[in-house]
């Protein structure tokens, strides 16, 4: 015999989220192949070009652990687009500098995002558009601004949507 599967008495937030997050890492994933990088160097591209910022400081905009940040640096200077060059702030802290043909496909990278996110949402009327966003920020600006304290934490997928 088996169980009674419980009444789901709400909808699937989870699922909701996990999917449509996947969906569109993919999508961005294969867009930005196109022109040769990842969704995470386009974040360090970027995010190293609004300021001078280390490492350090543009793993943790793009939510990356130290190794996945020097192995995407070091494409990056390997393709001539990105550099590790000293502060001229910090003496001892070394800044990623882009280059200038980092700086122009950047620029295209961010073209290609701006377009993916907007078919994203093209199947929703403005007002929706609008309703999500702010609902979204909402949350991830308040009640999941930060993952929950707990000894085993669920892993989490990286990404890099800033």
């Amino acid at each position: 015999m088996t169980a009674m599967a419980p009444t789901r008495t709400a909808p699937d937030l989870s699922y909701l989220l996990d999917h449509t997050s996947h969906v569109l890492r993919t999508q961005m994933s294969a867009a930005l192949a196109e022109i040769g990088l990842t969704a995470r160097m386009h974040c360090v591209l970027v995010h190293a070009l609004e300021e001078e910022r280390t490492q350090i400081q543009l793993a943790e905009i793009g939510d990356m652990d130290k190794t996945t940040m020097v192995v995407t640096v070091d494409a990056l200077e390997g393709a001539g687009l990105a550099e590790r060059r000293p502060s001229s702030r910090d003496r001892r802290a070394r800044i990623i500098a882009v280059t200038e043909r980092g700086a122009a496909l950047a620029a295209q990278s961010q073209e290609i995002v701006d377009r993916v996110h907007e078919e994203a949402l093209s199947s929703l009327p403005r007002t929706g558009r609008e309703a999500l966003l702010r609902a979204l920020n909402q949350l991830a600006g308040e009640h999941l601004a930060a993952p929950a304290e707990h000894p085993r934490a669920a892993r989490r997928a990286r990404q890099s949507q800033k």
